[in-house]
């Protein structure tokens, strides 16, 4: 297993409010928490960061090789919904942070499955072949509307209320992830992201880079793909893969 990871400011944002961890754990698995902040000031910076150094933390300490499939589970969900008490809990009692929360998308992957919580509109996406695959599904107001049918994805892409979310971590006293689980094959190659990509690319040219680039190169050309297609937002993008 091989992970890679990188985020960048991008062209508008004066910081940057994603966090991403990105290891290798025993018995060659790979595992990616990655979180994109959002609030006034400083707030969006410290719920993303609290969130992705809980999360790592408490996975660090709970890994073991033997896990089972339901026992991945319940690490992924019981460290995301932990560290969304945390976030709220810690808005409640700094009115400064009022309001504060996170994206929160987390793999871990082996040779043969990956298991994904997700919480937002960051982004998992399973690359094989020449196909690519979003696995994840936002929680956003534009993406409820697309469902519904009253916009079309081109649509939401410029949609003044884009980027409010129904779902984040720290938003809400209780939280409940969605939870993906995929087979992998020997040229899968998972990626997650922020919507500093994917809200300024294309899926399909987004494959292009994954699959015609070394794996070690392949987040760095994904964030020029997204500065030269405007770098309006954070970036964030981290690589698992299986090879």
């Amino acid at each position: 297993m091989k992970v890679f990871s990188k985020s960048d400011i991008g062209k508008k944002r004066s910081e940057n409010q994603d966090r991403v961890w990105a290891s290798v754990l025993e018995s060659r698995a790979a595992v990616v928490v990655l979180c994109d902040g959002m609030g006034g000031e400083n707030a969006g910076s410290f719920a993303s960061e609290t969130t992705v150094n809980f999360i790592s933390e408490r996975i660090k300490r709970g890994w073991r090789p033997e896990f089972n499939r339901n026992s991945i589970r319940n690490l992924l969900i019981t460290s995301v919904t932990a560290a969304n008490n945390l976030v709220f809990d810690l808005a409640e009692f700094d009115l400064t942070m009022l309001g504060m929360g996170t994206t929160c998308v987390s793999a871990i992957a082996d040779s043969e499955r990956a298991y994904i919580v997700n919480v937002g509109d960051s982004r998992v996406y399973h690359v094989f072949g020449d196909s690519i695959q979003q696995i994840t599904k936002d929680h956003s107001y534009i993406n409820k509307l697309i469902e519904d049918g009253q916009i079309t994805e081109d649509e939401g892409k410029n949609h003044p209320k884009r980027n409010c979310l129904t779902r984040a971590v720290g938003a809400e006293s209780l939280l409940t992830p969605d939870y993906f689980e995929i087979e992998l094959f020997e040229d899968s190659i998972l990626m997650l992201c922020s919507d500093g990509l994917h809200s300024y690319g294309e899926d399909i040219s987004i494959a292009e880079i994954i699959v015609n680039n070394p794996i070690n190169k392949v987040c760095d050309k994904l964030v020029e793909y997204a500065l030269e297609n405007g770098g309006r937002d954070n970036i964030t993008v981290a690589v698992i893969s299986v090879k």
